[in-house]
């Protein structure tokens, strides 16, 4: 609901915030007035910084991860290994494995799950590039660390049938994972546990 104090400029910036997780309405409002309170010293640099991931962070051609070059930092490290892939749904998640320095081999970002509900298919996601990098011949595991959602398992499924030909073992994380539980909220340890114990699909 529009404020009536507040002018157009300031309800955009509202309504803009109101769209980013976790914040609504009310947290929007709050937010804005606190940028805008805090101008040289917030406002200013958090415009300059989005205008700058605006213009230069890319998806990477090979595993669909976020950075400034493509292939990303994490494709393009010389010491990772080669022969393990691991699937993750999203960004944040593939950024969640890094940080608990659980996983050393390669990373592939799916875009999502399966979801009748949201009406995702297959044909949505970086499902296709996944499977001509299993091909490869230097690749030997693919490692499902997929969100453990309905939409999650489905996905999973799916994915170890669509692998199958490619003849590598494919193996999903340990259900020390929690049943609804985000890899993005989960702790180093958690996550360090969960791939040592993964077991074949």
């Amino acid at each position: 609901m529009r404020s009536a104090s507040a002018g157009p400029e300031i309800e955009r910036l509202i309504t803009l915030l109101a769209k980013l997780p976790g914040l609504g309405p009310r947290s929007a409002r709050r937010a804005a007035l606190q940028l805008l309170g805090k101008r040289d010293v917030l406002m200013r640099p958090l415009a300059d910084a989005l205008a700058d991931a605006a213009d230069k962070i890319q998806a990477c051609s090979t595993c669909g991860n976020l950075d400034v070059t493509d292939p990303c930092a994490v494709c393009a490290a010389p010491n990772r290994q080669d022969g393990a892939i691991c699937v993750v749904e999203t960004v944040g998640d593939l950024w969640a494995l890094e940080r608990a320095g659980a996983f050393k081999g390669r990373y592939h970002v799916l875009g999502g799950v399966l979801s009748a509900l949201d009406g995702v298919r297959p044909e949505d996601l970086n499902i296709a590039r996944l499977v001509e990098r299993a091909s490869e011949a230097d690749v030997t595991e693919i490692v499902l660390a997929l969100n453990a959602t309905v939409d999650g398992q489905t996905t999973a499924h799916y994915l170890a049938d669509k692998l199958e030909p490619c003849g590598v073992s494919v193996t999903s994380l340990a259900r020390g994972v929690p049943v609804g539980g985000e890899l993005d909220y989960l702790d180093d340890g958690t996550l360090a546990a969960a791939f040592r114990s993964r077991s074949s699909v």
